[in-house]
Protein backbone atom coordinates (compact mmCIF):
# COMPACT_ATOMS: atom_id res chain seq x y z
CA UNK A 1 0.00 0.00 0.00
CA UNK A 2 1.34 3.42 -0.94
CA UNK A 3 1.90 6.29 1.49
CA UNK A 4 -1.14 8.12 0.10
CA UNK A 5 -3.32 5.04 0.58
CA UNK A 6 -2.12 4.76 4.20
CA UNK A 7 -2.91 8.41 4.79
CA UNK A 8 -6.40 8.07 3.30
CA UNK A 9 -7.13 4.98 5.41
CA UNK A 10 -5.94 6.72 8.60
CA UNK A 11 -8.09 9.75 7.80
CA UNK A 12 -11.19 7.59 7.28
CA UNK A 13 -10.53 5.72 10.53
CA UNK A 14 -10.09 9.00 12.45
CA UNK A 15 -13.34 10.47 11.10
CA UNK A 16 -15.21 7.24 11.84
CA UNK A 17 -14.02 7.19 15.46
CA UNK A 18 -14.95 10.86 15.96
CA UNK A 19 -18.47 10.28 14.65
CA UNK A 20 -19.31 6.86 16.05
CA UNK A 21 -16.60 5.91 18.50
CA UNK A 22 -14.52 2.73 18.26
CA UNK A 23 -16.85 1.06 15.77
CA UNK A 24 -19.64 1.93 13.40
CA UNK A 25 -22.93 0.51 14.74
CA UNK A 26 -23.66 -2.65 12.69
CA UNK A 27 -27.27 -1.66 12.02
CA UNK A 28 -26.25 1.73 10.63
CA UNK A 29 -23.42 0.23 8.59
CA UNK A 30 -25.72 -2.36 7.04
CA UNK A 31 -28.54 0.06 6.28
CA UNK A 32 -26.12 2.63 4.80
CA UNK A 33 -24.39 0.09 2.57
CA UNK A 34 -27.70 -1.51 1.56
CA UNK A 35 -29.19 1.83 0.52
CA UNK A 36 -26.07 2.91 -1.37
CA UNK A 37 -25.62 -0.43 -3.09
CA UNK A 38 -29.30 -0.68 -4.06
CA UNK A 39 -29.17 2.69 -5.77
CA UNK A 40 -25.91 1.89 -7.55
CA UNK A 41 -27.16 -1.58 -8.55
CA UNK A 42 -30.34 -0.20 -10.11
CA UNK A 43 -28.30 2.34 -12.07
CA UNK A 44 -25.88 -0.31 -13.35
CA UNK A 45 -28.65 -2.76 -14.21
CA UNK A 46 -30.51 -0.09 -16.20
CA UNK A 47 -27.43 0.12 -18.43
CA UNK A 48 -26.57 -3.59 -18.47
CA UNK A 49 -30.09 -4.96 -18.79
CA UNK A 50 -32.90 -2.53 -19.64
CA UNK A 51 -36.24 -3.51 -18.14
CA UNK A 52 -39.94 -2.78 -18.54
CA UNK A 53 -42.03 -1.14 -15.77
CA UNK A 54 -42.47 -4.51 -14.01
CA UNK A 55 -38.70 -5.01 -13.71
CA UNK A 56 -38.62 -7.68 -16.44
CA UNK A 57 -35.54 -7.71 -18.67
CA UNK A 58 -36.22 -6.46 -22.19
CA UNK A 59 -33.58 -7.55 -24.70
CA UNK A 60 -32.66 -4.82 -27.23
CA UNK A 61 -33.26 -5.73 -30.86
CA UNK A 62 -30.41 -6.28 -33.30
CA UNK A 63 -29.77 -3.23 -35.45
CA UNK A 64 -28.20 -4.92 -38.48
CA UNK A 65 -30.32 -7.60 -40.17
CA UNK A 66 -29.00 -9.62 -43.08
CA UNK A 67 -32.30 -9.88 -44.94
CA UNK A 68 -33.70 -6.41 -44.25
CA UNK A 69 -32.07 -4.96 -47.38
CA UNK A 70 -33.04 -6.91 -50.52
CA UNK A 71 -30.47 -4.96 -52.56
CA UNK A 72 -27.60 -6.03 -50.33
CA UNK A 73 -24.94 -7.93 -52.27
CA UNK A 74 -22.78 -10.27 -50.22
CA UNK A 75 -19.51 -11.58 -51.58
CA UNK A 76 -18.51 -14.83 -49.80
CA UNK A 77 -14.81 -14.06 -50.20
CA UNK A 78 -15.14 -10.83 -48.17
CA UNK A 79 -16.79 -12.26 -45.05
CA UNK A 80 -15.31 -12.11 -41.56
CA UNK A 81 -17.02 -13.27 -38.37
CA UNK A 82 -16.59 -11.59 -34.99
CA UNK A 83 -17.56 -13.57 -31.87
CA UNK A 84 -16.99 -13.84 -28.13
CA UNK A 85 -16.70 -17.26 -26.49
CA UNK A 86 -18.89 -16.55 -23.41
CA UNK A 87 -21.83 -15.43 -25.58
CA UNK A 88 -24.42 -18.13 -26.39
CA UNK A 89 -25.68 -16.17 -29.41
CA UNK A 90 -22.18 -16.01 -30.90
CA UNK A 91 -21.67 -19.69 -30.03
CA UNK A 92 -24.52 -20.58 -32.40
CA UNK A 93 -22.58 -19.14 -35.33
CA UNK A 94 -19.37 -20.96 -34.40
CA UNK A 95 -21.17 -24.31 -34.30
CA UNK A 96 -22.94 -23.89 -37.65
CA UNK A 97 -19.72 -22.54 -39.20
CA UNK A 98 -17.90 -25.66 -38.01
CA UNK A 99 -20.59 -28.18 -38.99
CA UNK A 100 -20.91 -26.68 -42.48
CA UNK A 101 -17.14 -26.72 -42.97
CA UNK A 102 -16.75 -22.95 -43.32
CA UNK A 103 -13.72 -22.53 -41.07
CA UNK A 104 -11.34 -21.73 -43.95
CA UNK A 105 -13.86 -19.74 -45.99
CA UNK A 106 -15.17 -17.51 -43.18
CA UNK A 107 -12.28 -16.49 -40.90
CA UNK A 108 -13.08 -15.51 -37.33
CA UNK A 109 -11.76 -13.04 -34.77
CA UNK A 110 -12.57 -13.92 -31.17
CA UNK A 111 -13.03 -11.02 -28.75
CA UNK A 112 -12.93 -11.31 -24.97
CA UNK A 113 -14.88 -9.19 -22.47
CA UNK A 114 -12.94 -6.31 -20.98
CA UNK A 115 -13.20 -5.13 -17.40
CA UNK A 116 -15.88 -2.61 -18.43
CA UNK A 117 -17.92 -5.30 -20.17
CA UNK A 118 -17.06 -4.21 -23.72
CA UNK A 119 -15.47 -6.62 -26.20
CA UNK A 120 -11.74 -6.28 -26.77
CA UNK A 121 -9.06 -8.18 -28.69
CA UNK A 122 -5.94 -9.60 -27.10
CA UNK A 123 -3.64 -12.51 -27.67
CA UNK A 124 -4.52 -15.38 -25.41
CA UNK A 125 -2.40 -18.44 -24.74
CA UNK A 126 -4.52 -21.38 -23.60
CA UNK A 127 -2.98 -24.71 -22.58
CA UNK A 128 -6.06 -26.47 -23.97
CA UNK A 129 -5.09 -26.65 -27.64
CA UNK A 130 -8.34 -28.37 -28.60
CA UNK A 131 -10.55 -25.35 -27.82
CA UNK A 132 -11.06 -22.00 -29.50
CA UNK A 133 -9.47 -19.11 -27.59
CA UNK A 134 -9.61 -15.30 -27.76
CA UNK A 135 -7.51 -13.69 -30.47
CA UNK A 136 -6.41 -10.43 -31.98
CA UNK A 137 -8.57 -8.71 -34.60
CA UNK A 138 -7.49 -10.53 -37.75
CA UNK A 139 -9.52 -8.41 -40.17
CA UNK A 140 -9.00 -4.80 -39.10
CA UNK A 141 -6.33 -4.83 -36.40
CA UNK A 142 -8.59 -2.98 -33.97
CA UNK A 143 -8.19 -3.13 -30.19
CA UNK A 144 -11.92 -3.27 -29.44
CA UNK A 145 -15.07 -4.39 -31.23
CA UNK A 146 -16.47 -0.88 -30.83
CA UNK A 147 -13.62 0.37 -33.03
CA UNK A 148 -14.58 -2.17 -35.71
CA UNK A 149 -18.22 -1.02 -35.69
CA UNK A 150 -17.07 2.59 -36.03
CA UNK A 151 -15.17 1.74 -39.23
CA UNK A 152 -18.44 1.38 -41.15
CA UNK A 153 -19.52 4.24 -43.41
CA UNK A 154 -21.16 6.94 -41.33
CA UNK A 155 -19.65 5.57 -38.14
CA UNK A 156 -21.64 3.98 -35.33
CA UNK A 157 -22.54 4.85 -31.73
CA UNK A 158 -24.89 2.00 -30.74
CA UNK A 159 -24.34 -1.31 -28.94
CA UNK A 160 -21.31 -3.22 -30.24
CA UNK A 161 -22.46 -6.81 -29.91
CA UNK A 162 -21.40 -10.27 -31.02
CA UNK A 163 -21.87 -12.16 -33.21
CA UNK A 164 -21.19 -9.75 -36.02
CA UNK A 165 -20.67 -10.56 -39.69
CA UNK A 166 -18.38 -8.07 -41.38
CA UNK A 167 -17.77 -7.25 -45.06
CA UNK A 168 -14.02 -6.68 -45.38
CA UNK A 169 -14.22 -5.10 -48.84
CA UNK A 170 -17.05 -2.65 -48.11
CA UNK A 171 -15.97 -2.04 -44.49
CA UNK A 172 -19.55 -2.62 -43.44
CA UNK A 173 -21.50 -4.46 -40.74
CA UNK A 174 -23.57 -7.01 -42.63
CA UNK A 175 -25.41 -8.46 -39.65
CA UNK A 176 -25.37 -8.72 -35.86
CA UNK A 177 -28.44 -10.95 -35.46
CA UNK A 178 -27.36 -14.49 -34.62
CA UNK A 179 -30.28 -16.32 -36.22
CA UNK A 180 -29.85 -14.49 -39.54
CA UNK A 181 -26.18 -15.50 -39.54
CA UNK A 182 -26.77 -19.20 -38.82
CA UNK A 183 -29.47 -19.39 -41.50
CA UNK A 184 -27.04 -17.75 -43.93
CA UNK A 185 -24.22 -20.11 -42.99
CA UNK A 186 -26.55 -23.09 -43.33
CA UNK A 187 -27.91 -22.39 -46.81
CA UNK A 188 -26.31 -19.27 -48.28
CA UNK A 189 -22.68 -20.36 -48.60
CA UNK A 190 -22.89 -23.90 -49.94
CA UNK A 191 -20.64 -23.01 -52.89
CA UNK A 192 -17.73 -22.47 -50.47
CA UNK A 193 -18.74 -24.85 -47.66
CA UNK A 194 -16.74 -27.99 -46.96
CA UNK A 195 -19.94 -29.82 -45.98
CA UNK A 196 -22.59 -28.41 -48.37
CA UNK A 197 -24.84 -31.48 -48.17
CA UNK A 198 -25.64 -30.83 -44.51
CA UNK A 199 -28.93 -28.96 -44.15
CA UNK A 200 -29.83 -27.88 -40.61
CA UNK A 201 -33.10 -26.37 -41.79
CA UNK A 202 -34.60 -28.77 -44.37
CA UNK A 203 -37.80 -27.51 -46.03
CA UNK A 204 -39.92 -30.32 -44.56
CA UNK A 205 -38.96 -29.29 -41.01
CA UNK A 206 -39.05 -25.49 -41.27
CA UNK A 207 -42.45 -25.23 -39.57
CA UNK A 208 -41.31 -27.52 -36.75
CA UNK A 209 -38.09 -25.55 -36.31
CA UNK A 210 -40.02 -22.28 -36.15
CA UNK A 211 -42.48 -23.66 -33.59
CA UNK A 212 -39.67 -24.94 -31.37
CA UNK A 213 -37.82 -21.62 -31.62
CA UNK A 214 -41.01 -19.78 -30.66
CA UNK A 215 -41.11 -21.86 -27.46
CA UNK A 216 -37.41 -22.04 -26.61
CA UNK A 217 -36.30 -18.47 -27.30
CA UNK A 218 -38.59 -16.62 -24.84
CA UNK A 219 -38.62 -19.28 -22.14
CA UNK A 220 -35.11 -20.77 -22.24
CA UNK A 221 -32.62 -18.80 -24.40
CA UNK A 222 -33.86 -15.45 -23.14
CA UNK A 223 -35.56 -16.98 -20.10
CA UNK A 224 -32.29 -17.49 -18.22
CA UNK A 225 -31.45 -13.82 -18.78
CA UNK A 226 -34.91 -12.79 -17.64
CA UNK A 227 -34.14 -14.65 -14.40
CA UNK A 228 -30.64 -13.26 -13.95
CA UNK A 229 -31.44 -9.69 -14.95
CA UNK A 230 -34.84 -9.43 -13.24
CA UNK A 231 -35.16 -6.23 -11.24
CA UNK A 232 -38.20 -7.23 -9.20
CA UNK A 233 -39.34 -10.38 -7.40
CA UNK A 234 -42.43 -10.52 -9.61
CA UNK A 235 -40.34 -10.44 -12.79
CA UNK A 236 -37.99 -13.14 -11.48
CA UNK A 237 -40.79 -15.46 -10.35
CA UNK A 238 -42.51 -15.22 -13.72
CA UNK A 239 -39.29 -15.89 -15.64
CA UNK A 240 -38.23 -18.81 -13.44
CA UNK A 241 -41.65 -20.43 -13.67
CA UNK A 242 -41.63 -20.22 -17.48
CA UNK A 243 -38.06 -21.48 -17.71
CA UNK A 244 -38.51 -24.63 -15.64
CA UNK A 245 -41.95 -25.38 -17.03
CA UNK A 246 -40.40 -25.39 -20.49
CA UNK A 247 -37.40 -27.48 -19.40
CA UNK A 248 -39.76 -30.09 -17.97
CA UNK A 249 -41.67 -30.14 -21.26
CA UNK A 250 -38.43 -30.55 -23.21
CA UNK A 251 -37.31 -33.32 -20.85
CA UNK A 252 -40.52 -35.19 -21.57
CA UNK A 253 -40.30 -34.66 -25.33
CA UNK A 254 -36.67 -35.74 -25.55
CA UNK A 255 -37.50 -38.97 -23.77
CA UNK A 256 -38.92 -40.20 -27.06
CA UNK A 257 -37.11 -38.11 -29.68
CA UNK A 258 -33.37 -37.94 -30.26
CA UNK A 259 -33.50 -34.29 -31.33
CA UNK A 260 -36.22 -31.67 -31.21
CA UNK A 261 -37.51 -32.47 -34.70
CA UNK A 262 -36.99 -36.24 -34.60
CA UNK A 263 -33.80 -37.87 -35.82
CA UNK A 264 -32.34 -34.82 -37.61
CA UNK A 265 -30.17 -32.18 -35.96
CA UNK A 266 -31.56 -28.73 -36.83
CA UNK A 267 -30.93 -25.06 -36.12
CA UNK A 268 -33.44 -25.35 -33.27
CA UNK A 269 -31.14 -27.86 -31.55
CA UNK A 270 -28.13 -25.60 -32.02
CA UNK A 271 -30.01 -22.71 -30.41
CA UNK A 272 -31.08 -24.82 -27.43
CA UNK A 273 -27.65 -26.41 -26.99
CA UNK A 274 -25.76 -23.13 -26.50
CA UNK A 275 -28.00 -22.27 -23.55
CA UNK A 276 -27.91 -25.76 -22.06
CA UNK A 277 -24.10 -25.99 -22.16
CA UNK A 278 -23.96 -22.85 -19.97
CA UNK A 279 -26.77 -23.83 -17.62
CA UNK A 280 -25.02 -25.56 -14.72
CA UNK A 281 -21.76 -23.67 -15.08
CA UNK A 282 -23.31 -20.18 -15.14
CA UNK A 283 -27.09 -19.79 -15.20
CA UNK A 284 -27.93 -22.14 -12.32
CA UNK A 285 -25.72 -20.17 -9.93
CA UNK A 286 -25.14 -16.65 -11.22
CA UNK A 287 -28.56 -16.16 -12.84
CA UNK A 288 -30.51 -17.79 -9.98
CA UNK A 289 -31.91 -20.60 -12.17
CA UNK A 290 -31.74 -22.78 -9.09
CA UNK A 291 -34.81 -25.01 -9.07
CA UNK A 292 -32.92 -27.86 -10.74
CA UNK A 293 -29.52 -28.36 -12.34
CA UNK A 294 -29.45 -29.51 -15.93
CA UNK A 295 -27.62 -32.69 -14.89
CA UNK A 296 -30.77 -33.60 -12.91
CA UNK A 297 -32.72 -33.78 -16.19
CA UNK A 298 -31.81 -37.23 -17.51
CA UNK A 299 -32.96 -36.73 -21.10
CA UNK A 300 -31.82 -33.13 -21.44
CA UNK A 301 -28.35 -33.93 -20.15
CA UNK A 302 -28.09 -36.93 -22.47
CA UNK A 303 -29.23 -34.71 -25.35
CA UNK A 304 -26.55 -32.16 -24.35
CA UNK A 305 -23.86 -34.85 -24.41
CA UNK A 306 -25.12 -36.15 -27.75
CA UNK A 307 -24.66 -32.78 -29.46
CA UNK A 308 -21.40 -32.04 -27.60
CA UNK A 309 -19.93 -35.24 -29.03
CA UNK A 310 -20.76 -34.37 -32.65
CA UNK A 311 -17.38 -33.81 -34.36
CA UNK A 312 -16.18 -30.18 -34.16
CA UNK A 313 -18.77 -29.07 -31.56
CA UNK A 314 -16.69 -29.64 -28.41
CA UNK A 315 -13.86 -27.42 -29.62
CA UNK A 316 -16.29 -24.47 -29.74
CA UNK A 317 -17.09 -24.97 -26.02
CA UNK A 318 -14.35 -23.34 -23.96
CA UNK A 319 -15.87 -23.72 -20.49
CA UNK A 320 -13.10 -21.76 -18.77
CA UNK A 321 -13.64 -18.76 -21.03
CA UNK A 322 -17.40 -19.05 -20.57
CA UNK A 323 -17.10 -18.92 -16.79
CA UNK A 324 -14.62 -16.06 -16.80
CA UNK A 325 -16.77 -14.06 -19.20
CA UNK A 326 -19.70 -14.15 -16.78
CA UNK A 327 -18.30 -14.32 -13.24
CA UNK A 328 -15.41 -11.89 -13.80
CA UNK A 329 -17.28 -9.34 -15.89
CA UNK A 330 -20.91 -9.12 -14.74
CA UNK A 331 -20.07 -6.91 -11.76
CA UNK A 332 -23.69 -6.15 -10.74
CA UNK A 333 -24.36 -9.90 -10.36
CA UNK A 334 -21.00 -10.86 -8.85
CA UNK A 335 -19.33 -7.80 -7.25
CA UNK A 336 -16.46 -9.81 -5.78
CA UNK A 337 -15.46 -11.16 -9.18
CA UNK A 338 -14.77 -14.58 -7.66
CA UNK A 339 -14.77 -17.34 -10.26
CA UNK A 340 -16.20 -20.54 -8.71
CA UNK A 341 -14.95 -24.06 -9.28
CA UNK A 342 -16.39 -25.65 -12.40
CA UNK A 343 -19.19 -28.13 -11.60
CA UNK A 344 -18.04 -31.69 -12.20
CA UNK A 345 -20.95 -32.31 -14.57
CA UNK A 346 -19.61 -29.64 -16.93
CA UNK A 347 -16.15 -31.14 -17.37
CA UNK A 348 -15.15 -32.68 -20.68
CA UNK A 349 -14.85 -36.14 -19.14
CA UNK A 350 -18.50 -36.10 -18.11
CA UNK A 351 -19.77 -34.47 -21.29
CA UNK A 352 -17.95 -37.16 -23.27
CA UNK A 353 -19.63 -40.08 -21.51
CA UNK A 354 -21.90 -42.32 -23.64
CA UNK A 355 -25.34 -40.84 -24.19
CA UNK A 356 -27.07 -43.84 -25.84
CA UNK A 357 -29.53 -41.53 -27.55
CA UNK A 358 -28.89 -43.14 -30.91
CA UNK A 359 -30.90 -46.09 -29.58
CA UNK A 360 -34.13 -44.06 -29.70
CA UNK A 361 -36.72 -45.19 -32.21
CA UNK A 362 -36.31 -43.93 -35.76
CA UNK A 363 -40.06 -43.83 -36.29
CA UNK A 364 -41.70 -40.49 -37.01
CA UNK A 365 -43.28 -39.01 -33.92
CA UNK A 366 -46.00 -36.45 -33.44
CA UNK A 367 -44.60 -33.32 -31.80
CA UNK A 368 -46.80 -31.30 -29.47
CA UNK A 369 -45.71 -27.66 -29.73
CA UNK A 370 -47.34 -26.17 -26.68
CA UNK A 371 -46.40 -25.28 -23.17
CA UNK A 372 -49.28 -25.81 -20.78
Amino acid sequence: MSLNQNSNTNLINTITKLLWGPSLPPQLLISTVRSTWSTAWQLMMSQLAPSDPTGSYTRPTSQFRLYSNPKLKVSPKDLHLYVGLPCPWAHRTLIVRALKGLEDSVPVSIASPGIDGSWEFRFFSDPDKDKLVPSLDKANGCKTLREVYKLRRGGYSGRSTVPMLWDMEKKEVLCNESYDIIEFFNSGLNEIAGNPELDLSPPALKDDIRKWNDIIYPNVNNGVYRCGFAQSQEAYDKAAEGLFRTLEMLEDHLGGSRYLCGDVLTLADVCLFTTLIRFDVVYNVLFKCTKKKLIEFTNLHGYLRDIYQIPKVAETCNMGQIMEGYYKILFPLNPGGINPIMPSGCEDEVLSKPHNRDSLSLETKVVQHSVS
